[in-house]
């Protein structure tokens, strides 16, 4: 991720900004780490985040490829010069982190380190991470270290704002841990006032049925003919909350993964053609994916419940710098310029929310007779 070092104010601002543009933890762990490689010329930088059990939580590194990262095996603990920066609290710069008396040795695939600089990461008197550096990139004497108290002193200041953004970024996590109970609330009521209704309706409809089968056979036809009618609704109805139930998706399989997945399913399960492509698409940060994800699903379920489409194609790719996401129907369409209060009815409202919370845009393409296209472009991740 580090191209070599760089330096002076326009550096260090760039630093700054690029940890306060992620909003996700993992992002600012990332970012933080590649930006203290980056500023200091150093061959090595990790930023982990203890845990309550003697190990870390979460532990991110730039400067050791994937496949020796595997092979270095788990998550280190919480000892030797990473816990005395997580336990006293206090800047540590070695000439070479081998010869303290405090190292304990490291696994075989890990790379070799000699001169070392780390300090705590703080939020107030709480210590919440450890960053070190290793390997100053530089002529250095027999024995003596290669960062400086300048070193010192600039990886403290980034330290300080890596500590606010790391702040940030778990705030916003819980944000939106409130905000996913929220809607699971939600859910939860639109299943008792939509299924349940229906389900009653069907258990009554049905013993209709069943009292007009002897004396009134055409009419008992009738009925069971809306029996089947409202189990196909209940089941619309179960099928669009499991699909909006299923975000975890995205961190175990990915953007491009899910949908297509979740495309299938709606494929098999109406009488309509659901398509979807990806083409030059690339990972994007967590909450733009979940933005174009939650869009998506229900520019799919508008497009499936009400349009009358008997095709509907979803596409994802790249705009520029940016990603742009694309569900286009073949059904009934509308007059944009007067859903004020249609646009509520279908959504519109909350997916321009999605959209604009992160930083992106949404535009609806539309008309009586002639289909309906929703599309939402957003930045580069």
């Amino acid at each position: 991720m580090s191209q070599g070092p760089r330096s002076g104010l326009a550096a260090v601002s760039s630093a700054l900004l690029a940890m306060s543009r992620h909003l996700e933890v993992r992002d600012v762990l990332k970012t933080i780490v590649a930006s203290a490689r980056d500023l200091l010329d150093a061959q090595y930088a990790a930023l982990g985040v203890p845990d309550d059990h003697g190990g870390f939580a979460q532990f991110v590194v730039d400067g050791v490829g994937e496949e020796q990262w595997r092979a270095i095996g788990p998550l280190p603990r919480q000892h030797g010069i990473l816990a005395a920066m997580l336990r006293e609290a206090k800047v540590e710069r070695l000439a070479d982190v081998r010869k303290d008396p405090r190292f304990e040795g490291w696994p075989g695939a890990h790379p070799d380190l000699a001169d070392f600089l780390g300090l705590p990461v703080k939020d107030g008197e709480e210590v919440i991470g450890a960053l070190f550096l290793a390997n100053k990139r530089c002529a250095k004497p027999e024995g003596s270290c290669g960062f400086t108290e300048d070193d010192e002193e600039l990886l403290s200041i980034l330290a300080q704002h890596a500590a606010i953004a790391l702040t940030n970024a778990r705030l916003y996590e819980r944000s939106r841990e409130l905000t996913i109970a929220e809607e699971r609330s939600r859910l939860a009521h639109e299943l008792h006032d939509a299924v349940s209704q229906k389900l009653f309706s069907l258990r009554l409809t049905a013993q209709a049925a069943a009292a007009l089968v002897d004396r009134d056979p055409a009419r008992a036809k009738g009925e069971l003919h809306q029996v089947a009618l409202l189990a196909a609704e209940a089941a619309d109805e179960l099928r669009a909350a499991v699909v909006e139930l299923r975000p975890a998706a995205l961190d175990e399989d990915g953007l491009i993964a899910t949908l297509r997945t979740q495309t299938q399913v709606l494929d098999r399960a109406h009488t309509a053609r659901v398509t979807f492509t990806a083409n030059g698409f690339r990972a994007l940060p967590a909450t733009q994916e979940e933005a174009l994800l939650r869009v998506a699903q229900e520019a799919l379920h508008n497009a499936l419940r009400h349009s009358g489409a008997d095709r509907v194609d979803v596409s994802l790719g790249r705009r520029g710098h940016g990603a742009v996401l694309c569900v286009t129907d073949n059904g009934s369409g509308f007059d944009p310029t007067a859903v004020r209060s249609a646009g509520r009815h279908l959504g519109l409202v909350s997916m321009r929310d999605r959209a604009s919370g992160v930083g992106g845009t949404l535009t609806v393409e539309s008309a009586p007779g002639k289909g309906t296209t929703i599309e939402m472009e957003v930045p580069g991740g």
